[in-house]
C-alpha cells in the first residue's frame, strides 16, 4: 500500500471538481499495478537465477500469466482514464509539442516493449521450458533464454519509472 500512497503526491491529487476521486483512484489502481507488474519480475529474476526446482519455475510462470494479463488491462484503463484528465480530449496536440506529451509517448513505447517482451515468455519461452521439463531434455537454454529476457523486460520497467519520475515534476497539458 506503499506505492498507493504516492498518488496522494501526484498529479490525481491536485485534480479538483467531480473527476477528482475517479482520478485519484485510477492513479492509485494505475501504481498498485505496475508495483504488481514490476515485483514480479524481480520475483522472476530471483527464481531463474538460481533454478533448483524446474517445475516450480515453470509452474510459476505459467500461473502468473492470468494475473499479469489483469495487471496489464488495469494499466490501460487506468492509463486512459489517467491521460483523459491530464492531457484532455481537446489537447491531444500537445503530445507532440510538450515535454510532457513526448515523455509519456516514450513511455507508451516502452511499455508496448514490455508487452512484447512478456508475450515472447508466455507464449513462447514459458511452454518451451515446460516441452523441456516434459520430455526431459535439457532446461538450460530455456532457462537462460527466459533468464535473458525477464531481464529485459526489467531494465525496460526501469527505464519506464525513470520517464514516470520525469514526467511526476511537468505541468501536464491540461494545466497549462
Amino acid at each position: 500500500m506503499v506505492v498507493a500512497s504516492f498518488a496522494w503526491t501526484g498529479h490525481g491529487a491536485s485534480t479538483e471538481g467531480p473527476g477528482r476521486l475517479l482520478h485519484l483512484g485510477a492513479d492509485i489502481v494505475h501504481a498498485l499495478a505496475a508495483a504488481l507488474w514490476l515485483g514480479a519480475l524481480v520475483a522472476f529474476a530471483r527464481l531463474l537465477a538460481r533454478p533448483g526446482d524446474l517445475p516450480r519455475v515453470h509452474q510459476a510462470l505459467k500461473d502468473f500469466a492470468g494475473v499479469g494479463t489483469f495487471a496489464v488491462a488495469l494499466l490501460v484503463m487506468t492509463g486512459l482514464i489517467n491521460s483523459g484528465f491530464l492531457i484532455g480530449p481537446d489537447r491531444l496536440a500537445a503530445l507532440f509539442t510538450s515535454l510532457y506529451g513526448w515523455l509519456l509517448l516514450l513511455k507508451l513505447a516502452l511499455f508496448a516493449a514490455m508487452l512484447a517482451v512478456a508475450a515472447r515468455n508466455r507464449y513462447r519461452l514459458t511452454p518451451a521450458l515446460g516441452t523441456a521439463l516434459e520430455t526431459g531434455g535439457d532446461a538450460a537454454p530455456s532457462i537462460a533464454r527466459l533468464r535473458g529476457s525477464v531481464l529485459l523486460e526489467t531494465v525496460l520497467g526501469a527505464a519506464v519509472l525513470l520517464v514516470v519520475a520525469l514526467m511526476g515534476t511537468l505541468p501536464p497539458p491540461a494545466s497549462i
